[in-house]
């Protein structure tokens, strides 16, 4: 789970990581008054979307005066930010954080994740840190410090020193970013993020520290831990169909192509999405109904992907272990009659009962397709998606 920007220095500061005064405004007014509140005729606003570039996008704007600032804040407000980060539907601008501008002598890089093929928590950093990250990584990643936390021993004095080091930081420096660094794992640890991130980390006239921005993500599998943290959940900010999969248990992920994919299982799932590609088809959708598939479950994913328009056809993927095939077949006729679907349904049933659930599509009267291959099925589907 995303956290807005805003969240996560509220965190930062929960756990002592210096970040500059700043408020937060969902109307133009409270924009003036968080404004009023930290003084001075110079001000930051920055739109909080959960996806990076913002400030090449026209997301973060230096103002000057109160004129200004209401036309940036009125801008902003209510309109959608589109990123490289995000579809060519952007996302909605509901939240704006609003800070005083800071006299910048140094910006860098400070992030914290996991590192799966160490099985490691890694601290990536550099000291050319900002706006062009992305490019310094692909073109000179010889300016990127990785180094890997034994989770037995836990980030030690000598690490930070030497990432002090690394980013070329002066003396004076040394046991602020150290207490910094331990402050920042400390929060990935307790808080079971998955991603920290501040971009830029910067050095400011008087050769202090700041969070200048902020970025966390938060395991989802530990978020029954922090009913504090899920309850900052912005779902403006995720894709709806996403968030209803989530109330019913159900994996699934919006793509952008026009064969709805419905299957038990994330490998096969994958598998299937790779056959549609290989018989030239784009799949719709990710979508893993789990192992204990019910009738109940089978037409809550239908509902999920008819509410997707671009969909031309289904394709219903379905090793029948621990449930039968059967069962399974009586749940997708029940779904199929009760939500009404009229595109093309191939279902490809295998496991137990299989040949009894294939049965049942037959002679269901309905318009669908039962399979017992899984190249064959993937090539209807493809071509009966041609087809509508």
């Amino acid at each position: 789970m995303k956290l807005h920007e805003y969240q996560a220095k509220q965190l930062f500061a929960d756990y002592g990581i210096p970040v500059p005064s700043n408020g937060v405004a969902r109307s133009v007014k409270e924009v003036f008054e968080c404004a009023r509140k930290l003084g001075g005729d110079a001000w930051v606003i920055k739109a909080q979307v959960h996806a990076g570039g913002r400030g090449k996008a026209g997301g973060v704007k230096i103002v000057s005066g109160g004129q200004e600032l209401a036309a940036e804040a009125r801008r902003l407000l209510g309109s959608r930010l589109v990123t490289k980060q995000t579809d060519a539907d952007g996302l909605p601008i509901n939240t704006l954080l609003v800070e005083p501008t800071l006299d910048i002598k140094r910006e860098l890089y400070l992030s914290m994740l996991v590192d799966r093929a160490q099985e490691r928590v890694v601290i990536v950093a550099s000291a050319a840190g900002g706006m062009d990250i992305e490019e310094v990584a692909a073109s000179t990643p010889d300016k990127i410090v990785t180094l890997a936390i034994d989770p037995a021993a836990g980030l030690q004095g000598y690490q930070c020193r030497q990432l002090a080091f690394s980013l070329a930081l002066e003396r004076a420096q040394f046991t602020s970013f150290s207490q910094l660094l331990q402050n920042l794992y400390r929060l990935y640890e307790e808080q079971d993020a998955s991603l920290v991130e501040i971009n830029p980390l910067v050095v400011n006239g008087e050769g202090k520290l700041v969070a200048l921005d902020a970025k966390v993500v938060i395991d989802d599998n530990a978020l029954y831990r922090h009913d504090d943290l899920a309850a900052w959940r912005d779902t403006s900010q995720e894709d709806e169909a996403e968030c209803k999969a989530q109330q019913f248990d159900l994996n699934y992920i919006t793509l952008g192509g026009d064969i709805a994919c419905m299957v038990n299982g994330a490998g096969l799932a994958m598998a299937t999405m790779d056959l549609i590609k290989l018989n030239g088809g784009e799949p719709a959708n990710f979508l893993d109904v789990g192992g204990g598939t019910t009738a109940e479950r089978v037409a809550e994913a239908f509902k999920l992907i008819l509410s997707d328009s671009k969909v031309k056809s289904i394709l219903v993927n379905i090793f029948g272990g621990i449930v039968r095939c059967n069962l399974i077949a009586e749940g997708i006729i029940s779904a199929v009659k009760e939500v009404g679907i009229e595109l093309p349904v191939v279902v490809r049933l295998e496991g137990t009962n299989a040949e009894q659930g294939r049965a049942l599509l037959q002679k269901s009267g309905l318009n669908i397709v039962a399979l017992d291959s899984f190249p064959d099925a993937a090539k209807a589907a493809v071509e009966m998606a041609a087809e509508v």
